[in-house]
C-alpha cells in the first residue's frame, strides 16, 4: 500500500536532511501512527504519500505507482485515492457543511446524482447528518473537524492521511475524532495518523513508527508512544524570601488599622492592649518566617567585610570605627523645654546608642504612640 525505500529528502539551503535513509511499509487496512518530535520528518513523509515533494533518494511507491516517475498532469487522479486531514480544518468559510463536503466531488467530475448518494452518507458516518445546511462559523471545533474527515472519505479513498487531526481540539472532542478514526480504519481504509498525542497512541495499541532527526528509530506493533524522558515538564519553583515578605506585609497592614484607631483618640491617649496584641503575634509571626526562610537560604545573608589587602588590622579598625566628629552630641534640655515622656521614642538627633529599647514601652516600639502636638522637632 505504502512503501518507502530508504527515502532520503533534502532540502535546498539545509545542511540537515529532513529524511535520512527511512525505510518501511504500510499494509492495508493497517492505523499506523507517526510520532517524534517537532522536525523529526513526520510532515515529510506524509508531504511525500500526496506527492507535493519527491524523494531526493530512495522510492516512495504508494498504491503501486512509483510518485518519482508519475507525472504532474496524472497526480490529480492519483490523489483522488487518498484522502488527507489537517489540523487546521482547511473549510470553505462560505459553503455550507453540505457544500463543503461537495465541493471535493465537484471538482472531479461527480453526477449530480452520486454527489446526492455520497455527501449524506460522509455525513452519517461523522455523525453530521442533521447539520448539513450550517456553515463553518456555526460549528465548534471538533464539528468543524468532522465535516473535515467527511470531505476527505466521500469519495472513499483507499489511503487517509491525518497530519495533527487533534491539535486544536479539546481532550473530549479528541477522544470522538480518534474513535471516528478506529471506525474508518474497520471499515478497511488505511489510516497513517502522525500526532503528538501519546495518551491516545498508549491507549489504543496500534503499530507506531516514531521518527527523530528525519532516521527511523522504532517500528514497532501494538506499541507506545515510546521513552518521554527527555520532554521537560514546568515544575514550580521555591521563591526565597517569599514567605517572609508575604508575613511582613500583613504586619504592615494590620499595623496601619491600628495606627488609624490609635489617632482617632484623643490627644496624649494609648492604643487599646487589645488591638496593639495582633500586632504583636503577627511580629512575632514574621520575625519566625524572616528567619526560617535565611536558614533555607545562607547565602543570601551578606559576609562580613574584611580588611582591605595591604592595610594593617589597626588600620582596618580604624576604618570601622565611626569617627568622633560624626556623632552628634547629647545636648542638655533646657528649662523652659518640657521633660521627655517615660518610654518615648528618641528623636533623630539623639544617638541610637544612648537609648535603651528595654524601657520604651510596647506602643513606642511599634511606633504607633500618638504624636505630641507640643513637641517639636529639630529646626535647620
Amino acid at each position: 500500500m505504502i512503501r518507502f525505500e530508504h527515502v532520503s529528502k533534502r532540502y535546498r539551503g539545509t545542511a540537515k536532511p529532513a529524511l535520512d535513509d527511512v525505510d518501511f511499509e504500510v499494509q492495508r487496512g493497517e492505523f499506523v501512527f507517526l510520532v517524534g518530535a517537532s522536525g523529526s520528518g513526520k510532515s515529510s513523509c506524509l508531504r511525500l504519500i500526496l506527492r507535493e515533494d519527491t524523494p531526493s533518494d530512495g522510492r516512495v511507491v504508494v498504491l503501486g505507482r512509483d510518485t518519482k516517475t508519475l507525472s504532474n498532469r496524472r497526480t490529480p487522479y492519483f490523489r483522488r485515492h487518498i484522502g488527507s486531514v489537517f489540523q487546521d480544518f482547511r473549510l470553505l468559510p462560505s459553503k455550507t457543511v453540505f457544500q463543503n463536503v461537495a465541493f471535493t466531488l465537484q471538482v472531479i467530475g461527480s453526477s449530480r446524482a452520486f454527489v446526492k448518494q455520497a455527501v449524506p452518507e460522509a455525513l452519517e458516518l461523522v455523525g453530521l447528518a442533521d447539520k448539513a445546511k450550517r456553515f463553518p462559523h456555526e460549528l465548534s471545533g471538533g464539528e468543524q473537524q468532522r465535516v473535515a474527515i467527511a470531505r476527505a472519505l466521500v469519495n472513499r479513498p483507499q489511503v487517509l492521511l491525518a497530519d495533527e487531526p487533534t491539535g486544536n481540539l479539546d481532550p473530549a472532542t479528541s477522544v470522538d475524532i480518534m474513535m471516528l478514526l478506529a471506525r474508518i480504519n474497520a471499515s478497511g481504509t488505511t489510516i497513517l495518523c502522525a500526532t503528538h498525542e501519546a495518551t491516545f497512541v498508549d491507549q489504543m495499541q496500534r503499530r507506531v513508527i516514531e521518527l527523530k532527526d528525519g532516521r527511523l528509530m522504532r517500528d514497532e506493533r501494538h506499541g507506545g508512544y515510546g521513552d518521554r524522558s527527555g520532554i521537560k515538564t514546568l515544575e514550580p519553583q521555591v521563591e526565597r524570601g517569599a514567605a517572609a515578605v508575604a508575613a511582613l506585609t500583613a504586619v504592615l497592614e494590620l499595623q496601619r488599622e491600628v495606627t488609624g484607631g490609635a489617632t482617632a483618640e484623643p490627644a496624649g491617649g494609648a492604643a487599646a492592649p487589645e488591638a496593639i496584641a495582633p500586632v504583636v503575634e503577627a511580629v512575632a509571626a514574621a520575625q519566625e518566617e524572616l528567619f526560617a526562610d535565611l536558614l533555607d537560604d545562607p547565602g543570601s545573608a551578606q559576609p562580613d567585610a574584611g580588611p582591605v589587602d595591604g592595610a594593617s588590622p589597626d588600620a582596618a579598625t580604624a576604618a570601622a570605627e565611626p569617627e568622633a566628629t560624626s556623632t552628634p552630641a547629647v545636648t542638655t534640655p533646657r528649662e523652659d523645654e518640657p521633660a521627655p515622656r517615660t518610654g518615648a521614642v528618641p528623636r533623630s538627633d539623639l544617638p541610637v546608642a544612648d537609648v535603651d529599647v528595654e524601657e520604651l514601652g510596647m506602643a513606642d516600639r511599634l511606633g504607633l504612640r500618638p504624636a505630641d502636638d507640643d513637641e517639636v522637632g529639630p529646626t535647620t
